[in-house]
Formats: structure tokens, C-alpha cells, sequence
């Protein structure tokens, strides 16, 4: 074992997301260089996948979303969407072991559906029947668990769709993100005190604590990857809920029962870009939370763009999650009860 790794992390977690800057610099100049299929005519984008490699689709989705001309959806599951067909349809089947099931189905269904189709992933089953089907493959180089893998879900994407005009040049947003990232890993990262790292701190206020992660808009994604990596880092519970649907039900339940609200700790994912309408919405949700009985906190997100102030935040709750499998005594790499799922499945295939 390298002497410099903590032995709690064996396999280095704190590495990859120290890493987060240079492989989103990476994954914008592969995307930007590799070679670009002879799509035409797309009028839809489905972006297949599951956990880790279906992130990133989403952080696309929700980031294109004001100023792309079609749709980009991301789809968690078997097969495709009834409306997923034909050469208007551009299908992206996102894997980072190639061997994920349910996108190998949406492959399969995507050719016989004569959609137009690329995948991304790293080698594995999903490359070799692409490369059977004569369909276009995006291969990237990273070794880690896929969930650390998303500047590479998003950052290659976003360069196809802005080679194939379905997005404005995102040159000047991508370097904002990587500066702000640089900066967030000298802040937040292992060699900070504690005292000058609210990232430390916030995990260590979640020890034992129920989290909510709460955020508006394009943010909303960005919870679900605080949820996610809550998850899977911390072996802990948490849930996300976007604004302002969340206003139309979930402050109905700020009720009962009282001795789990007490151990709830709801946190704001927060933006200067945010609607206005929706920064109001936010100030008075936190109050609810506030009043309910949870403990309520809120991170602001840095950055001069929209691309940025994404990336801050995901950065920021990547070394929260981080810090509080640290807290729990757990190692923030392997998911084990993942693992036993997929070999409890794979004996019934």
C-alpha cells in the first residue's frame, strides 16, 4: 500500500475525487478529438445507463436543458421507450464496465430499432457488440469504480453534442468548471485543516443524521449525485427532492414522526443563478425544515457560470460524502450489498 493512502481508504476514493478538475479536462478534449460518427438529422437524444454511468446523462440533461433544440432524456432501465425509434433518434448507451444489463438491452433495442447509436464505456461486452454491429464506440481510459468516473459520462458527451450543433460551444463554461475545481480541491481536500475545510465539518455533522439534500432547478441533479454518493461512500441513508415540486407535497410531511425529523439533517444546495422565484422558495423551505425540528444547513455554489456552480457543488458533496464514510469507520470504496445484488441476479439469468 502506498504509505501516503489512509489505510481506511485502500483503494484511494479521496484520489478520484481530488482528480475530478484533470479528468474533466480529459474527458472534454477526447470527446472534442475522437472520431464523430456521421450523425444527421437527430431530433432526440436518449442517454442510456444505470447509477455511476447515468449521472452524467443527467448533469447533460439538466445543464443543456435552456438552450439545446431537442430533448435529451436519460433512461434507467430495460430496453427503450416506445418512442425511441428510427434515425431521429440518437441512442448513447453509457457504460463504464460495458457489461451493465440493462444497457446492453437498450443496445439491443436501439439497433433493432434502427435508431442511430454510439457507445461510451471502457471496454467490455457493450464494445464488442457495438464493434459486431458496426456501430460507432467512444472507449475512455479510467480504472475506478463508476461513479467517479462522471467527468468522463459528462464531460465526452457534452463535446459530441456540441460538435453535432445541438449545443453552443461550452469552451469558456468547461474552464470555468475546471478552475473551480482546482480551487475546491485545495480547499476541501485531505490537507486542509478542519478549521479552514467546511467540507470536513459538514461530514462530520451528519454522523448519525437522516440527510435530505435539497436543491432547485438544474441543481436538482446535483442533489441526486449528493444522494448517490451518500449512498455508496457512507454506506448511509438519504434521500434528495427537487424545488419547487417538492413545495406541492413533501412540506406536508414536516409532521411526523417526530423522533426522525429530530434526526434529520436538511441541506440546500444553493445558486446565484437560481430563479428568483425559486431562491424565495428555498429561504422558506429551509424555515419549514427549520420549524419542523431538522437541522438545516446550506452550501453555496462558486463559479462564474452555470457549468461551474454545477460542478462546485458536485465537487463539494463528493469530499462531504467522503468525509463522512470516514466518520462512519467504513471504506468509501467497495458496495458490497451492490455487489451481492448482482450476483444474486446473475444466478437466475
Amino acid at each position: 500500500m502506498d504509505k501516503h493512502l489512509n489505510p481506511q481508504d485502500p483503494e484511494n476514493m479521496l484520489g478520484y475525487i481530488d482528480a475530478l478538475a484533470n479528468d474533466l479536462e480529459k474527458a472534454w478534449a477526447l470527446g472534442s478529438e475522437l472520431p464523430l460518427p456521421d450523425f444527421a438529422g437527430i431530433e432526440r437524444v436518449v442517454i442510456a445507463g444505470m447509477g455511476g454511468s447515468a449521472i452524467g446523462g443527467d448533469l447533460l440533461s439538466a445543464y443543456l436543458a435552456p438552450i439545446c433544440p431537442v430533448p435529451i432524456i436519460s433512461h434507467r432501465d430495460y430496453g427503450l421507450p416506445a418512442w425511441a425509434a428510427g434515425g431521429e433518434t440518437l441512442v448513447v448507451c453509457s457504460s463504464h464496465s460495458g457489461n451493465t444489463e440493462e444497457t446492453l438491452s437498450s443496445f439491443e433495442a436501439a439497433v433493432e430499432r434502427g435508431c442511430q447509436v454510439l457507445a461510451l464505456c471502457t471496454g467490455g461486452r457493450l464494445r464488442a457488440r457495438a464493434e459486431e454491429k458496426g456501430h460507432p464506440v467512444w472507449v475512455f481510459q479510467h480504472d475506478g469504480q463508476p461513479r467517479t468516473a462522471i467527468p468522463y459520462s459528462f464531460g465526452m458527451l457534452l463535446a459530441l453534442l456540441c460538435r453535432l450543433g445541438l449545443a453552443h460551444a461550452a469552451e469558456d463554461e468547461i474552464r470555468d468548471a475546471e478552475a473551480v475545481l482546482r480551487e475546491g480541491r485545495a480547499r476541501l481536500s485531505a490537507q486542509s485543516e478542519l478549521s479552514a475545510n467546511p467540507a470536513k465539518r459538514l461530514g462530520g455533522q451528519l454522523l448519525g443524521r437522516n440527510v435530505v439534500v435539497i436543491a432547485a432547478g438544474e441543481l436538482e441533479v446535483v442533489a441526486r449525485r449528493w444522494k448517490t454518493q451518500i449512498n455508496e461512500l457512507a454506506k448511509a441513508w438519504a434521500v434528495f427532492e427537487g424545488l419547487p415540486e417538492s413545495n406541492h407535497n413533501t412540506l406536508a410531511g414536516l409532521e411526523y414522526p417526530d423522533s426522525l425529523l429530530e434526526k434529520t439533517s436538511a441541506l440546500f444546495l444553493r445558486s446565484e443563478l437560481d430563479h428568483p422565484r425559486n431562491a424565495l422558495r428555498l429561504t422558506a423551505t429551509q424555515q419549514a425544515f427549520l420549524m419542523a425540528g431538522a437541522g438545516v444547513d446550506a452550501v453555496h455554489a462558486r463559479g462564474a457560470t452555470r457549468l461551474g456552480q454545477m460542478w462546485s457543488l458536485l465537487q463539494f458533496g463528493d469530499y462531504v460524502s467522503y468525509y463522512l464514510a470516514l466518520a462512519y469507520g467504513v471504506d468509501p470504496t467497495p458496495v458490497e450489498a451492490l455487489n451481492r445484488l448482482k450476483h444474486k441476479l446473475a444466478e437466475t439469468s
